[in-house]
């Protein structure tokens, strides 16, 4: 089974949040939120204000990083094919995820790039370019999660299943940011709660991505996809698999 259909479809989601609440992205979200809602203090949000913006922002970077991952796709398939590329997929992913384990003892790897120029001008051009602007500054500091996910999209049956893989991806970056702008109070609350336990978020990030990487090298991520539509299917619920 395709790892873009059945278990594949909530680890790509949890990977993006996981990448929201990274900690080279989670203490920048109230100064992006308050750029795309064009305010200068977050106390002034409303969320009439925000969710055009908002969504306009995660569409600007989603499009960007479904692009990139799809050309990297690409090359994954046109370099490799049959289980050469599983076994290729699934190392880079083992690798990617100790990587993101490895980022906060390594301040080199957990870096973005800074371009206040473009930053700058963004913020001041609306929600579209400040969405560019994240995904390009940003690629580096989500680099792991974001390339664990582009590996599994590479061993996609079809582009299409690959950037259906993508989005989901950047639907698990861009929610927390909708719900953050939408409930700004409330969920910066929340918010420091997790910034208290990094390590906690971290090293179940990491398991997770090296968990998938050795299911998908190993064979058996299509073993747990066929147990999971069954399991689905024999509680009554909507079907991954059957519906991707």
């Amino acid at each position: 089974m395709d790892p873009a259909a059945g278990i594949g479809i909530p680890v790509a989601f949890g990977a993006g949040l996981i990448s929201f609440l990274s900690p080279c992205v989670l203490p920048l979200v109230p100064g992006y939120i308050s750029s795309v809602a064009g305010v200068s203090d977050t106390a002034e949000l409303r969320a009439r204000r925000v969710i055009g913006p908002t969504l306009a922002f995660i569409g600007s970077f989603s499009a960007i990083y479904i692009a990139l991952g799809l050309l990297g796709q690409q090359a994954l398939r046109g370099a490799f094919t049959g289980t050469t590329a599983r076994d290729v997929s699934g190392a880079l992913i083992v690798v990617m995820g100790v990587i993101f384990v490895a980022s906060p003892l390594i301040p080199r790897i957990a870096r973005e790039w800074h371009l206040p120029a473009l930053t700058q001008r963004a913020g001041r051009s609306g929600p579209v370019l400040t969405g560019a602007a994240f995904a390009i500054c940003w690629t580096p500091c989500s680099g792991p999660t974001l390339g664990a996910i582009v590996s599994a999209a590479g061993t996609s049956s079809s582009a299409y299943q690959g950037a259906f893989l993508l989005a989901i991806y950047c639907a698990g970056l861009g929610v927390p940011f909708l719900v953050t702008g939408l409930a700004f109070g409330k969920v910066t609350a929340a918010l420091n709660v997790v910034k208290r336990h990094y390590p906690v978020v971290i090293g179940l990030g990491g398991a997770v991505l090296v968990g998938m990487g050795v299911l998908i090298f190993t064979g058996q991520f299509e073993v747990l996809n066929v147990h999971v539509s069954d399991w689905l299917r024999a509680a009554g619920l909507p079907n991954f698999n059957g519906d991707t």
